[in-house]
């Protein structure tokens, strides 16, 4: 726009820039901006984790070794401690409550160690996921990395622990009669099962944890509850003999219950099929995949909330 001044010139008015009027929208759209921390497609966070994949190891190895650096006997307590709570429960449900029903002496011991051992797993797994995000807050707003590094980091720093109990595990099944057979091949794809359904299960916890900080005091008491109901001390179908069937059938079917005894029938000759729910390897394959899956969409779905407010 402009006019003729009194001397025959030209004076020109203001010109509206080519951005005036754009929303902030459509200014990001034409410059190719984006926002800061947004969550990438599900398949560029996969690339993205699968990057890190050097870091993950890298982190879970120095969580472990943190793990117990301030106590004297320092690595040995990965073992010493759920032995101690295997011998403590052994003392109050093997020997005084009789919760041995059906199972041999020479039986008993193995299969108490055995549950307390891999329901450890679970339950260290998903207590590190708990804190996984609030516990590690410094670090998701320093840095930009797939958060989903941290819990699937805790949960194989998890894994890692339990092959030092698995020594231990060995020597008493072979101390009380169980002696390596083919059987025993079945340990790693058991093992595989549950560290996938460990790490869904650890996504979904951060996830919730790092929306509720307060969920790490309520997790002890369900975790404990979690464990009462599996068996870790007793053989379900056995112990539950008086009891409605389907009683039985949804402990027996629950995840933890479900590794616990694909482990126990892989190690302890005592422990037959006749002890196991009927299609347990497809359940256990089920639980794996559905939390495995499940859980990390659900974890990717909140990435660029991590570590905000």
């Amino acid at each position: 726009m402009s006019e003729t001044t009194h001397d025959g010139g030209v004076a020109v008015g203001p010109v509206p820039a080519p951005d005036e009027g754009l929303t902030a929208a459509e200014l990001a759209a034409r410059y190719g901006l984006s926002v800061s921390g947004a969550r990438p497609s599900l398949g560029e966070y996969v690339r993205q984790l699968w990057s890190r994949r050097h870091f993950i190891l890298a982190f879970s190895q120095a969580k472990l070794t943190a793990q117990y650096s301030q106590a004297k006997l320092g690595q040995l307590w990965q073992v010493a401690t759920p032995m101690l709570n295997a011998a403590v429960y052994y003392f109050v449900f093997g020997l005084i409550l009789k919760a041995n029903k059906g199972l041999s002496h020479g039986t008993y011991i193995p299969f108490l160690v055995t549950g307390v051992f891999v329901f450890t797993f679970t339950q260290n797994s998903v207590m590190a996921g708990v804190r996984a995000i609030s516990g590690n807050l410094g670090l998701v707003r320093a840095l930009h990395f797939p958060r989903a590094s941290l819990p699937v980091s805790f949960a194989l720093q998890q894994l890692q622990q339990l092959m030092f109990s698995m020594i231990v595990l060995v020597v008493v099944a072979i101390g009380f009669g169980s002696y390596p057979g083919l059987s025993w091949l079945l340990i790693v794809p058991v093992l595989t099962l549950q560290f996938l359904f460990n790490t869904g299960l650890a996504l979904v916890m951060a996830r919730a944890g790092a929306k509720t900080p307060d969920l790490a005091q309520l997790m002890p008491f369900v975790m404990r509850t979690w464990m009462y109901a599996s068996g870790v001390m007793f053989s379900i179908p056995v112990f539950l003999a008086d009891q409605p069937r389907w009683v039985a059938n949804v402990l027996q079917y629950n995840p933890a219950a479900v590794y616990m005894d694909l482990m126990r029938f892989a190690l302890i000759d005592g422990y037959g099929s006749q002890n196991l729910p009927a299609h347990v390897w497809a359940v256990a394959a089920g639980w794996a995949v559905l939390f495995a899956f499940g859980g990390f969409v659900y974890f990717w779905k909140a990435e660029e909330r991590y570590g905000r407010g």
